[in-house]
Formats: C-alpha cells, structure tokens, sequence
C-alpha cells in the first residue's frame, strides 16, 4: 500500500481501489450503495454528492462544479460554508436549468441541516440560495418537496428575522398565495412528523453532536428549533384549510396529549413559553374541541402562568387567556381562581403590569366580562380588590416614567369602571354598596391624586372621566330624553355622589392659604376639560390603546352574546367608542362648583392678598366666563361706584374695572399675564361698543409698559378678539401713547442711561410688535403713528454714526436693530413708508464703514446686517421690477461710489465695504428674472463715470513702470518734476480705481451666475459692461506690475483675483473687450499696452482672435509718425503680426533712420525697427550698415544724443531713451548680426561701450532715476554681448573679424571695462545704503553682477580696487587680493540678492588661489613646535562668518533640529541666510582646494572655533524634510532631489527664488560631508539621541546613497595611480579593494562603505594576505581604518596615505611607539622626536598629547625624563 501521502498522479483518472470495490459490489447485487453517513438509502435520502463514483448516469446528473460547492457546504467551518452557499446562489442564477436540475436530488438532506445552523448567517444565506434555486428549477422541485416542506416551514419560523424573511420570500417565489395552502396540504403529514419529531423526540445533544459542538451552540440550537417548531405549528394551522385540520386531529392530539408538549410552559427560555403560547391560541382559535379534551392541561398552563411579564411571553400569553375563558367555559373547574389566579393577577396589576401596561391593561376589561360569578363572589370585595389593585400601579416605577404605561393603566381604570356600573345598575343594597365604593373609593381619589400630579393631568384622565360622566348623564335623561329608561335613577344617584364629592374634593385643595400652585393648576385643568372637553380631543387623540374588541352588554345578555361573539363582538349601538364624544356636560352642577371655588378665590385675593388663588381665578374664569360667575363674585361688593365708561349692571365690567384694574395698579407685582387674561375673560361679556371705551380707559392708566404689551398680544391671539379691540389698536388714545414711548426710549439711550432693565425690554418688545403686526395686511395702529415711530428710530440711528464711539449707545443700537428687522420682515409693503427707506439706508451704511470706525460690536453689526437683509427682501418683495431713483437702491449706490472715489479706505474698510454691498446683491440675484432691471440699474449707479475713470487712473502711484521699462517690455518716457515720485512709497489705503475695481468685479461676478441653475446670467442690460471688465484688467495688471513682494500690493492683488478677475472678462465677448483694450493703447499707451499684451496672451484668445486684432491696425503705414503709446502698442502686437507686415513696419522705420535731418522722432523709429528685429523680421545687411551710418554720423554731428560725460540726472527721459535704443542696437547687431560690423564699425561701438561706461560710473548719485537705471542697464547688457562674442566668436564672423580686434578686446578693453565695472557695486551700495529704498538701483545692481561673471581671474587678482587693509589682521595674501576680500565679503550680507551673488562668483574664481598663499607661509615653519598648529582660512570670510551664525541662531532658536524652517523669499532674515551659505560654501571650496597638510590645520581651526557644529546645527533647521527638487511628474522613474541636482546660481534668477535657500542648505551640507566627513562625523556622535537619529535618518536616506555612488565612481573615474598597488571598486556592493604587493608579499584590504556614509565608520576587512607577520597586518587595517575614519578627505587619498605609511615601513623607518604609524594621521609628518635614553622616536604632536593627558614628562616606552 505505501503512499499514503505521496503525490497522485497528474491525469489519472482511474478510480482508487476503494472506488473500484463499490463499483463491482454495485454490479453484482444491483444496488447502489450510499456510503454517505450510516443508513443511508437510495431511495429516502440521497447523499448530496454520488457516493459511487463510477455509476455514470448518477454522477452525470451533477456538475463538476456544483459538487466541489455540495462539499463545501458539509464543511464545518463557518466562513467556508458561508461563502459556498453564496457561490451555489449564484451557480443557481447564473447556470442553465438542466444542470442545476441535477442538484435537486442531493438538495433536500443538506437543505435539511444548513438550514438550522447556528450561525444565523448561514442561514440567511440559505434561504436566499434556495430562492435561487427555486426560480430556476421551477416545478421540477415538485417529487423533492415533502423532503424539504418540514424545515422550510421551521426556517419561515426562524427566530433570527432576516433569514425567515429570506424564507418566506422563497416560500413565495415557489408558490403563488393560491397556491400555498394546496402545497402545504400536500405535505401536511411529512411537516408534521418534522415538528412533532423537534418537539417530542429530539434533545439539545441529539440535534448536534456533543463531541464536536459546545454546549452553550448546542443547547441555543436546541431552544431556537423548539421556538420555530411550535411557530410553525401556529402557522400550519393558520394555513392550512379546515378540511386538512380534521385529517390532522389524531396526529394533533397525539401532539398535545403528550406531558412534554405542556411542561414547555414552564420553559426556562422565555421565546419557547410565548410560543407555546401562540400555540395554544391557534389550537383555541382553529381546533376547539381538541383543546376542550386537553382542558385542564390547558387551563394551567396558560391561567396559572399569568405573573409571567418577560416582554416576548406577556402579548401571547394574554392572547391565550382571552382564548381559553372564552374557548374552556369550564376552565375554572380546573384552576383554584382564588388560590391560583387572582392572587397572581393582583400582584401582576399593583406591579402596574411589571413594565408592560401597554400591551397587558387593554386585556383586563374582556377578561372581566368573562369571569364567572363564582369567581367574581362576593362582588362588592372582588371590585374594591380589583380596582385597588389596578390604581395602585400608578404608583409603579415604569408607570411614573412612562406616559404611555400611566395612559394604559388610567384607560383600563375608566373602562373597567364604566362596565363595572354598568353591570350593577339594579336595586339592592349589595349594588348600591358597590357603586358608592366605585365612586368614593375609587374614582374621587383617584382624581385626588390625579389633580396634584402634572403626569396625571397631562394624562387621558380627564377626558375619560369626562366622557364617563357624559354617558351617565345621557343614561339619566338630562340630555334632552325621557328619563324613563331603565337604570335612570341610579345613575342620578350616582351623579349626585360624584359631585357631591367633587365638590368638596376641590374645595380641600383650594380652601387653604398655602394651597399647592400644581395643584390648583390641576384643579383648573379638570374643570376646563368638563367644560371643553372637545377641545382637547385632538390633544389626546395620540394616546390610542391596543384595539380588543368588546360586548358591552347587559347582564343578561352575557352569556348570549359572549358564545356568539366569542370576545370580539363591536360596542353596542349609542355607547361611545374611545375617543369619540357626542355632546358636553351639564353646565349647572359644574358651574355651581366653580362660583363656590372662585368666592373662595376672591377671600383668599381680598383678605390674605394671595397671588397663587389670584392665579388659580383667572385660569377659570379662561373657561367660566359666564354671567353667573362673576355675579357671584361681584356678590359681595356694597354699593355700586359711578364709573362713566360702563354700564353698571354689567358684573363683568364692574369686576374688571373695581376688581382687575386696581390688582393691575398695584406696585411690586412681578407676574401680570394672568390679570391680562382676567381683562379678556371680562370682555367676553361687553359689548363691541364699550370694549375699546374700556381699553382707552386701561391705556391711560400709566400702567407699566409690559401690561400693555400683553394687552396687545392677547388682543391678537384670535380674529375674534382682534375685531372686537380693532378701534381701539387704531385709535388715536393708543398712538399717541406709543410714540410717546418711542421717543422716550430713544432719548434714555442717547442719554447712555442703562437699557437693560426688564421694564425697558417690556417697551422695546412692545414697538417692535406693534410695527411688525399685521391683520389683512394692515399695521396693528393707525399708519399716522407708525410712520411716526419709523422716523424717530431714524433719527437716532443716524445720531449714532456720530456718537458710536462714546461707547454707550450699543444697547439702543442693539433694540432698534431688532424692531427694524421684526417690522421689515413682517409687514408687508413696508418700505412704501419713506422713512422705512431712510432708516433701512442709514443701517446699511453704518454696516458699510469699517468697524474701527464705528466702534461697535460684532453682535451689534450682525444685528444691522440682518435689518438690512430683511429690509432688501422686503424692497423687493414690494418694488417688483420697479427701480425708483429716489429709493433705497439709487441711494445706497450713490452712496457707494462716493466711498469709493473720495473715502481713503485701507484694505480692511474696503472689504467690509463690498461685504455689505454683496448682501443687497446677493438679495437682488434671488429674485432675478430675465426682463428684471433692478440689477443692472444698480451696477449703473455703482460704475464710475468715463471722467472719474480718466481721475483715479491718473491718481495711481507710477512705480508700476520700473518693472516694464527696465526689463524692455515697454517703451515709454514719462517726465515728472523732481525724483520725490520715485521716493514714496505705497500706502496702505488702497487707491481709489482699485477699490472701485475690487467692487465691481465682486459684484459682477454674484450677477453673472443665476443662483437657480448655477448658469451664466445675461447681463446685456449692463451697458457699461465691457468698460469695467478693461479696467479690472487694469487694475490687476498695475498690481502684477508692481512688486507683489509688497504686502500692500499682495493684498490689492489677491483682492482683485479672488474676488472677480477670472470670471468677469468670460462675460465679455473677446472681440469687444480687445477693441476696448486697443483703443485705449493707442490712444494712452503705457499700462494699457501691458493689458492688451497678457489678454492676448491667454489661450482662448490667442488663437481665436488673431485675426480680429489685425484688422483692429490695418495698414502698417498707420503706425507712422510714431508716438510713445503707438510704439508701446507696436511692441506689443509685433509677434503676431505676419512677416510681411513686419517687414513693411521695418521698412518705414529705417527710411525714417536714415533721413534723420527730416524726422523728428528718430528714437521712435528706432524703437519700431528693434521690434521688428527682435522678432526675426528680415533686413538687409545693407540696411543695418547704413543705420548704423547713420548712427556713426550722429557721433560727429549729435554728440550730445550720445550722453558721454554728461550729468544723466538733467538730462530728459527722451534724451535717455533715444541713447537706450543705440545702445539696445548694438548689443542686437553684436549678437545676431555681427557680419554687418567692419573695422570702423567695432571701433565706434567699443569705444560707445567704454565711454557709456565711464558716463555711468560717474552717475551712480543719478541712479535714483529709472530711466538712467535703464541707461545702466543696457550699457551693462552690450558688455555682456560683447564679452560673449569675444569668449566664443560665431563660426560666421570669424572671417570677417578684423585682424587686431581680439587683441586689442584682450589687452586695453578688457582692463579698461573691468576696472571700472568692478568698482560700480561698491559706488552703489555706498550711494544707496538702504535696499528698501524705492530709490534703491536693484536692476542695476543685477545687470552689473551678469557682466562681472565674465570678468578674467588674472583681472581679479590685478584689481585696481582702492586698498582695503585692516589692521592686525593675520594674512600671507598679496595686498590687491586681500583688498579684494576685504571688500568684498562685507557684501555678501547686503540685503541685495543679484549683489550677493555677484560677490560669491567673484570670490568663488579666487578661492583656488588662496591656499597657494598659505602654503607658502606655513613652509617656512618648522616641525618642531609642540601643540598641533592650526590655521585660520581667510579672516575677512571667517569674520562674515561670525556675523551671520549669531543672528542665524537668534532667527531659528524656536527651530527643532530636523523641522524644515520657511523663510520669506528675498527678506532680511533670507539675506542673512543667504550670505551665511555662500560664505561656506566658499569655504568649503577654500578648504577643497588645499592640500592635506593645510586641510589639517583649517579643520583643526573650525573644530576650536566650534563653526561647522554651528553650521550643521543650522543647515539641519533649512533643509526639508523631503527635498524633492520640484516641477518633477508623478511618473518620474528616478526622483531628482536636491542632492541629486546642482544649484545653478544666477545672478539674474527670478523664478524658483523660494526653493534657492533650501536647496543652497542641501548643497553646503552636501559639501560639508563630501569634503570634511571626519568633522561632520565627530560632530554627530557628539549630539544627543534625539538630534543624532534625525540627522542619521535624513543623511541616510537622501545623502548615503549619493555620496557612495560619487566616491565608488570616483575610484573608477580616479587617474591616481600607485606603485605596487592597485585599487578597485565594486559599486553593487559600495565596496573598495586596494592590492598591495612588494616582493614575497602580498596585502588584500576590502573597504566597506556603511548605509549611512560618512556619519558611520567604515569598516576594512582582512582579504588575502601573504608573507606579513599577524600583528603587524593588523596594526596596518587598524592604520588604514584610522585614516579613513579620522581624515577629512576622500577614499583615494586615505588610501594614499595608508601606502605612504607603509613604504616607509619597508624603507626600515620604525613606527612611533605612541600611534604605532610611521606617517603622523593629521599632519602627515615622520617620527623624529628621540627618546636619548632608549632611542626610539616619536611624533611630535603624538608626544604633545601624550605628555598634556599623562601629566608627566617621561618617555612612554623607558619612563625616562623626556628632553
């Protein structure tokens, strides 16, 4: 056999011998064996995969796939099985119906077990796969049916409610609902053997196996199959039709004879008892007579389980109790009533239903009804028991908690007491007891307790109550009968016991000084509800109990109609259903009680001055308003006063005016509400005449302001009282009286008196009301006295814009804010009122000033924005389309525009001006349509005129031109009188065209977009449209032109950008908009130019609308004569024009160059002609040299356009200009068309160049001036030109060069340009000490620093720079190079950046010469001296040096080591910074180009100084924490960073300026570690933790791999070679191998690169080795380990000195005895210091520190005295 876990066979398909056993048994007995489980059978329960593998017509029938998800549903495993069954729901959907067909007949034995799986989701999963299966299948389900109807039914039943909803959806997909029954019938018998089986047989370890299942998943399965089966019992007997019933009786009975069936009655899990429950309910319900042979099984379990009140069995449970005492006439021969039910039954109500009131107290009056007499004897105890009992669960905790528990309870209460009465309606004695005990002891204290208890009041009590009393009095004939039905008297007996009762009940609750507010509150609730009681129906109509329907009947009709109806019969015909009332109580009994509680009231008001009997009075004379009431309280007054304004017969105005009144006059009286509704309870009963006569009479009273505050908002409660007090709200009495209390609030406020008290709230509440009030759309007061008020609020609001920074008028401001804002939002057609339009203005602007004006409150300013937005909409609501010039929009846009032009507004002030604004248009866009003009009226109103257009533009500061003009794209000239223009700087007011720009984009952005669809609006009816959107653009242009570094400026240009740039100039068609632009460039020039430039270059225009602006200029002879803004224009539109235009352009130019004795605007053609050359438009050679003729004879004739030796400041800016285009032609013809230029020529233009020059350096005072920066500038850019084309000569002009020309470039011109040029920074920065200057020449400054990078090194080393020699400074320099650095390290920290750059490139060209210097004073001196010598590099860099580290260190000490630090580009603290890198990184190439013994003693320098720790320190707060080089793509292979890449330092460099700073931060760190990694290691390991592992992670992830992959090609790349050594490099491994060999031996060192290089040691490890001692191989790896870790150098050089040290050794020189080296590490010396006693020599610095650290000055080896 073997094998057992060998690997079968690919591809066989041959049946294991097993297989092939079954196979011949199959054939010879002709049966085909399950083998699935024991006792499986072919015919009953086939496995759910074929069990003998090689039947083919069996395992035919299934498919592959669906037997590998058969198998996987018998996993045990949960998830396994749960993602099978899913799997098999969708093979089921997704296959066709004959394979899935084949499944059916293993289904039902796995249907059978997954179906009851524990977990619930299996399940679930389940049933929804059996859906599947059934809408395949279809009716091939019908022959497995019978095997799968008894578990579907228990899974229909689940307890888990998903996976029963999935089965019945099934259940339904399978059968249609006619069709159910007949499918259950069908398989009746099998159902029931399934549930008879579960409930019967099975056991917790016979339904799972104890082996392998827990016990608690056993025994849950185990309850929740006993909770579906008796379920499904239910349902089967629910569906299945009454013929099937009988064929199942004896299968039933056997089922319900059996003692286990009954005992799960008493079940420990409470969803088995509730079903055993609805069990037996269905058996009561559909099979009667079986229960009635199991009755006294049926009766105890059910009557004796009563205290059960777990939630799931209590519904059931009473269910089934209905049932058995209507369904069991006999059952209480089988159950002790008295010993076994009602004993349990009264703990179960005084419980207040154990918490399940709601679903147990409906059920207590049908039980009642259906108790016996015997168990109802004696009655009388029975009620006073049962009623007690039910009461007393009021008090239970859920029904104190619960209003619907307490509804419940109080409902079940009521009902059970009206049928009690009911039933005991005869003459006796015994009825008579009973009655008195429902009302005396039942139901007075009930309400007893009720009245005192608000959850009661709120309750149904009342009502109930009420609607029991109604029915009383109908069954008496005191509504409208005969009184001759029978009962008649006993229920006018039982009335006058209840209000008999009643009466004194309420009297005990009032009749005390200290009576209980709540209570009496409740005494008022019950009486109003009596009263009323169809008024709070609907208020009770939630609280609806469960619907059981009822008999109730007379006595003697019970045992009729209770067989008949079987407890579910409808009320009798005339009782009233819950809730439904059919008439009012008598109202003589009731008032009787209430004119007894109200005298009672009245003593107690009178005699003990009690205000809650005040109260409780008013609250019923609110119901009892009648003429018996206030008769009897008038009652005891004496004789009647004479009162003019009343009939004295009328008591209720006489109560009101002698009673109401004076309590109203009485001082100290908190509360008033009730005394107003007192006032209102009178008038009910006055006439329409007398009420207002009465009102005016109240007015006049000077009473306090919040009375007649509730007056007014009593008087609008209803229409009906509001008609009633109509004349008197619109009398005159009324007016007067509020505008009175309008000026006198306001005159108390500006008085700054204090506004807060109650009182004074009272009277602002009161204005506001009766200004927002309206009824039929007319104010609540005569509109004379409204208008009135309106004005005086008026009137002080606009005091207030004068005194709000006094501080005190905020309280007013705040009151006539919020009366504003009622009155606009409420009043319909308020603004028709002109002094509403005034008081809405006057609020508006005060939101429109800026708040540090104001002085007010953002609560305050809040407040008057809301009155704004409620008095736009309402404008709008009244003026539709209508725009008014006299209204409130003309006005407040007058007003705006005003502010604009003449206001000096700050940037906060103009964007709280255009917040307001953006409030009313936003208002004006909501209710826009498409013919709507208000809009555009508005906008009108808003935009400047042309002439105040012409105004601001002209007010606008003029720097806006040094940016254009001196970077060539504009050619302009602009005369002003004295250089104070160019001094002053900008302000923080934003100029006037900015913030009429800034608006108006805002604004014009809000009306373009419709706030509906979010569409674009049509704006067509905005004529001025185009016109705005030009000078927006010329606003924004003036800002970008200006330098946005400023914050102003920013702050202009994110104004006009953010708020409506972008989107305005969409609005305007292109063709417009570029018409506009153009004539306004012709015509002006300037700004305007740069406008039309940066429109055309945006994509939608540029190519889109080319040839439109062609034809916009026509014919190129236009251009001629040229003006300044004609040529600004021609700049502009020159790229675009075509070749042939150009050429014509060029061609009028040169004619007018030419015959310049005709032309009087020779530099305007000029200009024209550079234009066209710059932009490749062809000229003949010919041309150009007759221009240039033409130049050379201005030099002759018009020496005075040339500017030599002049004073720059005097002359005029055309004069500086026409000398500009010379100088712009030359440096073209230099560059682009050199061939043109013979020997005459380049001598006019090199001696121009040398005597422009001399001219500028003689103006540096002038250079204040843009023009002459310009006159600079361009001098500067032919020199650059020049230099060019003499460094590298185009192939083209070679020939035609003229001999000397070189030479002579080369031995005068160069000396002469760079002697003057390198003395022009150090003039300027004298002259112009302060770069914020506005005057400063900055783009002279960079244009200088272009031209000095092409200065020669020997001009550099030769300088003529005045001598700059400090004294004591320590240099072996040559004077003119030490003057160099003298004076040009100080400018390395000039706040200039084109300045600090031009000095590094400087001095960067020199620094390879310095160590020359130091090398040969150092060699002078001797070995000998005792301490290690160090070297300072140079002293001027070093002292810049320290200038920067200390206010580096002040600038980043709140920096953390390893955060990256953001520094504003181009600030001071950028400068400082920027001068502190450049500064080392010339040290760092200082120190690169010396050599090792140098390098030694400059390191040892920096160490002492502490410098490079300084520096690491800070390049560790500069550098980013991800320096990514920017502008790489997201699919960039290989990230660039900042180590990766170099830093290219321009001088002339703009873009990118705000990465310079870090990535210079990587450079100087990158350097630092490249070419000092021994410092820079010594340095780390010195930090703390903290500080070490942040440098450690961010060099080794960005610096590591960088600098090994430099250092292993640089040992590939390295020309060093070595006598009898060679070197290799692995860079795969960041490996070097050094061979050395001499003789016999062989030495093999391996140098290993650590992953954080250079901060890690590098390690050398022993490769082969042949013919060397042990010892001294490993002192040779320790030596080269030791130079390698402690030189500043790279691999090739510690490998160097490692060889040198070595061949000394074979040269017999001994080591020294200390380091064990013959070469010295750091100074590279020989032992030569001999010990006289043992002769062994030593290094000297080895001996220095031997003898500072031992203290002693003996020889190491012979501990003799050393000399």
């Amino acid at each position: 056999m073997g094998g057992k876990n060998k690997q079968r066979t690919k591809g066989n398909v041959r049946p294991s011998s097993s297989g092939r056993a079954a196979e011949l048994l199959a054939r010879e007995s002709g049966v085909v064996p399950g083998f699935i489980g024991f006792g499986s059978t072919v015919t009953s329960e086939l496995g759910y995969v074929p069990a003998v593998h090689g039947v083919e017509e069996i395992d035919s029938l299934v498919d592959a796939d669906f037997r590998l998800v058969l198998r996987k549903m018998s996993k045990r495993d949960t998830v396994t099985k749960l993602k099978a069954i899913q799997e098999f729901g969708t093979m089921c959907q997704e296959r066709d119906a004959e394979e899935v067909k084949g499944v059916l007949p293993y289904w039902p034995r796995i249907y059978c077990k997954i179906s009851v799986d524990h977990d619930r989701r299996v399940r679930e999963a389940t049933q929804q796969a059996f859906e599947q299966l059934v809408l395949k299948v279809r009716r091939s389900l019908a022959p497995s049916l019978k095997g799968l109807m008894g578990h579907w039914l228990m899974a229909q039943c689940d307890t888990y409610v998903p996976a029963a909803s999935a089965a019945c959806l099934a259940f339904t997909a399978a059968f249609p609902p006619n069709k159910q029954t007949e499918a259950l019938s069908f398989c009746r018998d099998e159902i029931l053997n399934v549930l008879q089986d579960t409930l019967l047989k099975e056991t917790a370890d016979t339904l799972s196996d104890p082996k392998s299942v827990p016990e608690e998943e056993r025994e849950t399965k185990f309850i929740r199959m006993l909770t579906s089966s008796l379920l499904g019992v239910k349902k089967l007997l629910h569906l299945l039709p009454d013929s099937d019933r009988n064929l199942l009786e004896d299968r039933l009975t056997q089922l319900i004879s059996s003692a286990k069936f009954w005992k799960y009655s008493k079940h420990k899990t409470p969803q088995v008892r509730g079903a055993l429950s609805e069990v037996v309910s269905a058996l009561c319900q559909y099979t009667p007579g079986l229960v009635h042979k199991e009755a006294a099984r049926a009766s105890a379990a059910v009557l004796l389980s009563i205290d059960d009140t777990d939630p799931v069995v209590l519904p059931p449970l009473w269910e089934a109790v209905l049932h058995v005492v209507t369904t069991i006439p006999d059952c209480w021969t089988h159950v002790n009533a008295r010993k076994g039910f009602l004993p349990k039954l009264w703990a179960l109500l005084r419980a207040g239903g154990g918490g399940m009131a709601k679903a147990l107290h409906p059920n207590l009056m049908p039980l009642v009804s259906r108790l016996p007499a015997e168990v109802t004897q004696p009655a009388l105890d029975f009620y006073t028991t049962f009623f007690t009992s039910l009461i007393q669960g009021l008090s239970a905790e859920r029904a104190l908690t619960s209003p619907t528990e307490s509804a419940a309870i109080v409902t079940a209460v009521v009902e059970c007491m009206r049928f009690s009465v009911m039933q005991h309606t005869e003459e006796g004695e015994e009825q008579r007891k009973i009655q008195q005990m429902l009302i005396s002891q039942q139901l007075l204290p009930l309400l007893e307790s009720a009245v005192g208890n608000p959850s009661l009041q709120n309750g149904p009590l009342f009502l109930l109550v009420t609607e029991m009393l109604i029915s009383w009095e109908k069954r008496a004939g005191l509504h409208g009968g005969d009184g001759s039905q029978e009962g008649a008297d006993v229920y006018q007996t039982l009335l006058g016991d209840f209000w008999e009762g009643i009466g004194l009940l309420l009297v005990g609750f009032v009749d005390t000084e200290e009576a209980d507010p709540k209570a009496l509150e409740g005494v008022a609730t019950l009486l109003q509800v009596m009263r009323y009681p169809d008024k709070v129906t609907g208020r009770k109509q939630g609280h609806k109990k469960k619907s059981v329907k009822i008999c109730l009947s007379e006595p003697g009709d019970a045992d009729r109609n209770g067989a008949e109806r079987g407890g579910r019969d409808e009320p009798p015909e005339g009782e009233p259903q819950q809730m439904r009332l059919v008439g009012s109580l008598e109202s003589e009994r009731l008032e009787a009680v209430v004119c007894q509680l109200a005298q009672l009231c009245l003593v107690y008001v009178n005699e003990k001055q009690s205000e809650r009997h005040l109260v409780f009075l008013s609250l019923l004379l609110r119901s009892f308003h009648t003429p018996r009431v206030f008769a009897t309280l008038m009652e005891s007054e004496g004789e009647e006063q004479s009162l003019p304004v009343v009939d004295l017969k009328n008591m209720a105005m006489r109560f009101l005016l002698e009673r109401v009144v004076a309590w109203l006059s009485e001082e100290g009286r908190s509360q008033n509400d009730h005394l107003v509704d007192m006032i209102f309870s009178s008038l009910h009963c006055c006439s329409p005449q007398e009420t207002p006569r009465i009102l005016n009479h109240i007015t006049m009273m000077n009473l306090p302001w919040g009375i007649l505050l509730h007056v007014i908002q009593k008087a609008n409660e209803g229409p009906e009282t509001l008609k009633s007090c109509r004349d008197w709200l619109k009398g005159s009495v009324l007016g007067e009286r509020l505008f009175g209390l309008a000026e006198e609030l306001c005159n108390t406020g500006r008085g700054h008196a204090t506004l807060t008290s109650n009182e004074n709230t009272h009277s602002w509440t009161l204005i506001s009301l009766v200004l927002s009030q309206q009824h039929n759309n007319e104010p609540l007061i005569g509109e004379v006295y409204l208008e009135k008020i309106l004005e005086k609020l008026h009137a002080t609001l606009s005091e207030t814009k004068a005194q709000a920074d006094q501080g005190g008028m905020e309280p007013l401001i705040c009151f006539i804010c919020d009366v504003a804002s009622t009155f606009y939002s409420s009043v319909t057609d308020c603004l028709l009122l002109a002094s509403a339009e005034e008081l809405l203005l006057t609020a508006f602007q005060i939101t429109a000033q800026d708040h540090s004006n104001t002085h007010l409150s953002v609560s305050v300013l809040s407040k008057l924005r809301a009155v704004c937005v409620a008095g736009v909409q309402a404008l709008m609501q009244h003026s539709g389309d209508q725009f008014q010039e006299s209204g409130f929009l003309c006005s407040a846009a007058v007003w705006v525009k005003r502010q604009l032009l003449t206001a000096s507004l700050d940037v906060k002030s103009l964007q709280v001006l255009v917040s307001a604004v953006e409030s009313v248009v936003e208002i004006l866009t909501t209710a826009r349509n498409q013919d709507n003009p208000l809009l555009p009226n508005f906008l009108s109103l808003l935009t400047p005129s042309p002439q105040e257009w012409i105004s601001v533009r002209q007010a606008l500061p003029p720097q806006w031109m040094k940016g254009p003009l001196l970077s060539g794209r504009l050619r302009m000239t602009c005369d002003y009188p004295s250089m104070d223009v160019w001094k002053s700087t900008l302000s923080s007011q934003v100029p006037a065209h900015l913030c009429a720009c800034t608006l108006l984009g805002r604004v014009i952005q809000m009306a373009a977009v419709s706030p509906t669809d979010q569409q674009r609006a049509d704006l067509s009816l905005y004529s001025d449209l185009k016109y705005t959107v030009s000078e927006l653009l010329y606003a924004v242009q003036w800002c970008v032109e200006m330098d946005l570094s400023l914050p102003t400026v920013s702050q202009h240009h994110s104004l006009l950008t953010d708020w409506g740039s972008s989107g305005c100039r969409t609005l305007v068609p292109v063709t417009d908009l570029l018409q506009t632009l153009y004539s306004r460039s012709v015509a002006e020039g300037g700004l305007w130019s740069l406008c039309l430039e940066t429109y055309l270059q945006m994509d939608a225009v540029a190519t889109s609308s080319i040839g439109n602006v062609r034809k916009l200029y026509g014919d190129p002879a236009s251009w001629f004569p040229v003006s300044r803004a004609k040529l600004s224009t021609l700049q502009v539109l020159c790229p675009i024009m075509t070749r042939e235009e150009r050429r014509s352009v060029s061609s009028h130019a040169t004619a007018g160059i030419i015959n310049w004795q005709e032309n009087d605007d020779v530099c305007g053609c000029l200009g024209v002609l550079l234009c066209c050359l710059k932009e490749n438009s062809p000229v003949q050679v010919e041309v150009l040299q007759a221009v240039l003729a033409a130049m050379m004879e201005w030099r002759n004739s018009r020496e005075d356009w040339f500017l030599f030796s002049s004073d720059l400041s005097k002359a005029s800016a055309d004069q500086l200009i026409l000398t500009v285009e010379m100088m712009r032609f030359l440096s073209w013809l230099v560059s682009s068309s050199s061939s043109a230029l013979g020997g005459g020529q380049w001598d006019f233009l090199l001696c121009c160049m040398l005597a422009w020059l001399e001219t500028a350096c003689e103006n540096v005072s002038g250079l204040g001036s843009p023009w002459v920066q310009l006159f600079v500038c361009e001098n500067a850019s032919l020199i650059v030109e020049l230099s060019r084309f003499f460094a590298a000569p185009p192939a083209t002009a070679a020939d035609t060069l003229p001999a000397e020309l070189t030479a002579e470039w080369t031995d005068f011109f160069i000396e002469g340009i760079y002697s003057l040029l390198l003395h022009l920074p150090v003039k300027i920065t004298d002259a112009f000490t302060e770069p914020d200057d506005p005057l400063f020449p900055l783009a002279v400054l960079r244009s200088v620093g272009v031209a000095l990078t092409y200065i020669p090194v020997p001009q550099l080393l030769k300088n003529s720079l005045p001598a700059n020699l400090i004294a004591d400074q320590k240099t072996n320099l040559p004077a003119p190079l030490q003057t160099l650095l003298n004076t040009l390290c100080p400018l390395l920290l000039f706040k200039a950046r084109p300045l600090q750059i031009t000095v590094y490139l400087l001095l960067e060209k020199v620094m390879g010469q310095l160590p020359e210097c130091d090398g040969e004073g150092e060699s002078s001196k001797t070995e000998e001296d005792a301490e290690e010598p160090s070297l300072s590099p140079p002293e001027s860099l070093m002292a810049v040096l320290s200038a920067c580290e200390d206010l580096c260190e002040s600038v980043l000490a709140g920096v953390q080591v390893g955060e990256f630090a953001v520094v504003q580009p181009l600030s001071v603290e950028y400068s400082c910074f920027l001068g502190y890198l450049l500064s080392w990184k010339l040290l760092l190439s200082f120190f690169k180009a010396s050599p090792s013994q140098l390098r030694v003693q400059y390191s040892l320098y920096l160490k002492r100084s502490h410098s490079l720790h300084k520096l690491l320190i800070h390049l560790f707060k500069m550098m980013p924490e991800n320096p990514a080089y920017p502008g790489q793509g997201a699919d960039t292979k290989d990230t660039k960073t900042f180590f990766t890449e170099s830093l290219s330092l321009a001088v002339d460099k703009t873009a990118g300026v705000e990465w310079e700073l870090p990535h210079l931060a990587c450079g100087v760190y990158y350097s630092a570690v490249q070419d000092l990694p021994a410092m820079v290691r010594l340095w780390w390991n010195s930090q703390e933790k903290r500080v070490s592992t942040a440098v450690e992670r961010f060099s080794t992830r960005h610096v590591s791999p960088v600098l090994s992959a430099q250092e292993i090609s640089s040992v590939h790349a390295s020309t060093q070679t070595f006598d009898s050594m060679t070197v290799k490099a692995r860079s795969a491994a960041r490996e070097v191998i050094a061979t050395y060999s001499v003789d016999d031996i062989f030495i093999e060192l391996v140098i290993q690169l650590p992953q954080n290089h250079p901060l890690g040691s590098i390690t050398v490890e022993s490769g082969r080795r042949v013919g060397v001692a042990v010892q001294q191989w490993r002192n040779w790896m320790l030596q080269l380990s030791t130079y390698l870790t402690h030189q500043n150098g790279s691999i090739m050089e510690g490998l160097a000195l490692w060889k040198n040290n070595v061949d000394k050794r074979f040269e017999g020189v001994e080591d020294c005895m200390i380091c064990f080296s013959v070469i010295h590490g750091s100074n590279y010396s020989l032992p030569k210091k001999a010990c006289r006693t043992c002769k062994k020599k030593f290094h000297s610095a080895c001996l220095y520190k031997w003898f500072t650290s031992s203290n002693k000055s003996t020889c190491p080896l012979c501990r003799e005295t050393f000399f």
